[in-house]
């Protein structure tokens, strides 16, 4: 079993065991935590659903992060995966919203370098973001950022 599906498997646990449910919403990752998490037995249970929004119409429209915020800052920042996060969460009717944004490579994006990466956590206690930098390939990197998103959930479904 890869560490991704044994992240997985132990966030889908804690969710089942809380009785909490997730959303997703991916840019960097383009719906690879959703899938993962599907891939573990049990997660139908818990999974809401999830949004891969790669482009910032689809996180405007579908995802509600604010046009201006998006136009000042880009995709790839803190406050992005914060709301990302948030509307997962309120447009899914989960309990917890998770987000991905960041910069795969091979160039920089939006003035962030290649493997700076965003991770956004959204419950009802509030919503924040993390920060990553990440080296390697492509697929590194969004592999890298796949387990830091389950991480940070394994994290929250356990508090």
């Amino acid at each position: 079993m890869s560490n991704l599906h044994q992240l997985a498997a132990q966030a889908v646990r804690q969710a089942l065991e809380s009785g909490q449910t997730v959303a997703t919403a991916e840019s960097l990752t383009a719906g690879m935590v959703s899938a993962v998490l599907a891939d573990t037995p049990g997660a139908s249970g818990m999974l809401q659903g999830g949004v891969v929004a790669y482009q910032n119409s689809v996180k405007d429209r579908v995802l509600h992060v604010p046009a201006d915020l998006l136009a000042r800052v880009g995709s790839v920042d803190p406050d992005v995966a914060r709301a990302m996060a948030a509307g997962a969460r309120a447009e899914l009717g989960a309990d917890v919203g998770l987000s991905t944004t960041g910069v795969a490579g091979p160039d920089a994006h939006d003035g962030k370098p290649v493997g700076r990466v965003y991770i956004g956590i959204s419950t009802a206690a509030g919503t924040a973001a993390f920060e990553y930098s990440f080296t390697g390939s492509r697929p590194d990197i969004r592999a890298a950022a796949c387990a830091a998103a389950l991480e940070r959930l394994g994290e929250v479904l356990s508090a």
